[in-house]
């Protein structure tokens, strides 16, 4: 087993996802790389769910090892919207930008604790047996008051946290990837395969 595909086609996200994964000595492809251009329904009520849908989806089509991830911001003050609409939350084509302008006038008025918010992200994996596995990773912190940062994408640049006092699209790549949700998630899941494929 010399390669994995990853259920995504977000640039970003794969790049984090191959810095974190990269010891262990296997190629990791997007959905594009592997050819794979299918529309997957995401309608699981949890992270989890969601994860496992498009893990189990890409599984079939392919036979290989799959992983997929699934992450969505939730901020206590909105009931914990967007959740897991993060991606869809207003609109499928609406820009981050105005995804998080609406995050902070929602909040306005707010401050502190009162803003509190988490990054949550599981890695579903389906093995060639079909046997599977979920990992989750979240990361605690508050919306800011105003986008900060040029690194990141979504909703980072309006995630701040609190002990590093600068917003996740502030942090240098490597600072990301040792604390956030993605992050702990994938180490979590790079044990999982370790353990289960002792040749990685």
């Amino acid at each position: 087993m010399n390669k994995i595909i990853f259920a995504t086609s977000n640039a970003g996200k794969l790049k984090e996802i191959r810095e974190i994964l990269k010891d262990l000595n296997v190629e990791i492809l997007s959905m594009k790389e592997a050819g794979i251009d299918v529309d997957i329904v995401e309608n699981g009520k949890t992270f989890e769910e969601n994860a496992l849908i498009k893990a189990r989806a890409i599984r079939d089509l392919t036979g290989c090892l799959v992983l997929a991830d699934d992450s969505g911001l939730e901020v206590d003050a909105l009931n914990k919207e967007p959740g897991i609409y993060s991606a869809r939350y207003m609109g499928e084509d609406t820009s981050y930008e105005v995804k998080n302008a609406n995050i902070i006038e929602r909040l306005s008025g707010l401050s502190g604790e009162e803003r509190s918010a988490r990054f949550v992200c599981v890695i579903a994996a389906v093995f060639l047996d079909g046997s599977e596995e979920t990992c989750r990773g979240t990361i605690e912190g508050q919306i800011a008051y105003a986008p900060a940062g040029e690194n990141g994408f979504g909703y980072d640049p309006i995630f701040y946290v609190p002990e590093y006092d600068c917003t996740t699209a502030q942090l240098a790549p490597e600072q990301k990837n040792e604390i956030s949700h993605r992050g702990k998630a994938l180490k979590a899941m790079k044990e999982v395969i370790r353990q289960r494929i002792v040749d990685l």
